[in-house]
């Protein structure tokens, strides 16, 4: 059956957001006196949403909700007004989306981003595509790898599994599109490592975006 509908991660697959998601929280942390982390730290705290970020980053002794809370909002309020100073798409990918598109293929956004970043990102830094579904965290949809996101988007597209692709850089993303019953391609160029993405059942695997092409399906 052919490809009809291709939905991407966000963090780490579309884009390389690490260096804000980064520099935001050790502000944060520093504005506090707490001790920051390296780039290669935040690539494994990131990918859970917002507040396992911050659960990851605070000290074990502060991790209470109340604690968690605070500094989250503090985050959320400084990233908001940061999001894009660092970020930019991984080389290939506008060239993807482009192809894509051209081929008539549906784009589609699942991130565990809180929405209205998501949303920012996405408007940002692929201004001249039109993407069928936007989708991040919000308090009634449960993230990743809770498959929930997916069906949401295939709900809205009108796009069958067998017709959907899902791109994705970690494990979370491989689990949530197992679960969903939708093939999964880990994109090697992310945050995570080729292992976690083997171990977590990748389908395929995408050394460059460009590699995504070979894998729509067509009506043969």
């Amino acid at each position: 059956m052919k490809t009809r509908l291709v939905i991407f991660d966000l963090d780490g697959t579309l884009l390389n957001t690490i260096g804000d998601l980064a520099a935001c929280c050790d502000y944060v942390l520093a504005r506090r006196g707490l001790p920051q982390h390296s780039y290669e730290e935040y690539c494994h705290f990131v990918g859970n949403g917002v507040t396992r970020l911050v659960e990851r980053a605070l000290p074990e002794s502060m991790r209470d909700p109340e604690t968690v809370a605070a500094v989250r909002a503090d985050f959320v309020a400084y990233y908001t007004e940061h999001i894009d100073c660092h970020t930019k798409p991984y080389d290939g990918i506008p060239e993807l989306l482009a192809t894509l598109a051209e081929r008539g293929v549906k784009l589609a956004v699942a991130s565990n981003k809180f929405q209205a970043g998501t949303e920012k990102l996405v408007s940002k830094f692929f201004p001249q595509l039109h993407f069928a579904a936007v989708m991040g965290q919000m308090p009634d949809r449960p993230l990743k790898p809770d498959p929930r996101v997916i069906y949401e988007i295939l709900d809205q597209v009108g796009a069958s599994k067998a017709e959907t692709l899902y791109v994705g850089d970690s494990g979370i993303d491989m689990d949530a599109a197992r679960a969903a019953g939708v093939f999964s391609i880990g994109a090697t160029w992310g945050f995570r490592s080729v292992e976690e993405l083997k171990e977590h059942g990748a389908d395929c695997l995408a050394i460059h975006p460009g590699e995504i092409i070979d894998c729509l399906k067509s009506d043969a």
